[in-house]
């Protein structure tokens, strides 16, 4: 994956009148004349707000994932997109492991409101399932935001609320476990609700990659997102976890 050329924190710093040059028409005589201030107008950079300028990378570097893949990042991409300066994003995130990593949390956020089923929604069973297709239709949905989340090598490992995130959507599926396992909240997972944890996850995002990558084609014809969400995959899942 390209980077871009390394960044500091001091680039950040550099003012907008190095950036993006300011031609002043001076008098040869500059002690006769009473200079006044040099009115700039604001570059599209410069009319950002903070916050407003940290969305916009943010938002461009989700368009690239979707786009051309992890692998087709670059931090400069992103800033240039965004309108800003090649340096602006080394002020808000530090690097481009700080950058995807804030586009990893949007997309766990995510993921975890894909997974969220209400006790009322049918029996443990059912409601399992309904996460099953919730996952998939997630990654269908982002699949470069899907890639990305689980790139460790690309992310913060000191990213706390990025590490919350991820745990917060992994506990969705702990809660079917443990009412389909009948394990209280305030006890560990029997090994049984363990395994059986790992094994909803593993088929859920192994179809999930499966599909992305365009492997389910020869296994079932016309294999579209829409088919395999509505017809392959739960018929799948019914199959490892049917009605009682």
């Amino acid at each position: 994956m390209e980077t871009g050329e390394p960044f500091t924190a001091d680039c950040a710093f550099i003012s907008h009148s190095y950036l993006y040059g300011v031609n002043i028409n001076l008098p040869h005589n500059l002690n006769a004349v009473k200079m006044p201030r040099a009115k700039v107008q604001p570059t599209r950079a410069d009319s950002y707000h903070h916050g407003d300028l940290r969305t916009a990378l943010i938002q461009a570097t989700d368009e690239i994932l979707a786009e051309r893949g992890v692998e087709g990042f670059s931090l400069r991409e992103a800033a240039r997109r965004a309108g800003v300066s090649p340096a602006a994003p080394a002020h808000h995130f530090g690097s481009a492991t700080g950058l995807l990593s804030e586009v990893a949390l949007l997309g766990f956020d995510d993921l975890a409101k894909h997974l969220r089923v209400d006790a009322s929604e049918g029996t443990p069973v059912q409601r399992l399932r309904k996460q099953g297709i919730g996952y998939v239709t997630f990654a269908l949905k982002h699949p470069g935001r899907f890639h990305l989340m689980f790139r460790r090598d690309l992310l913060s490992t000191d990213h706390t609320v990025l590490q919350q995130a991820g745990a917060n959507a992994m506990a969705q599926l702990e809660d079917t476990i443990r009412a389909l396992h009948s394990v209280p909240a305030d006890r560990s997972l029997s090994a049984d609700a363990h395994a059986a944890l790992l094994a909803a996850w593993s088929m859920v995002h192994g179809f999930a990659h499966l599909a992305l990558d365009g492997k389910l084609g020869h296994m079932h014809d016309g294999a579209t997102p829409e088919a395999l969400l509505d017809d392959v995959l739960p018929k799948l899942l019914e199959s490892q976890w049917p009605d009682p």
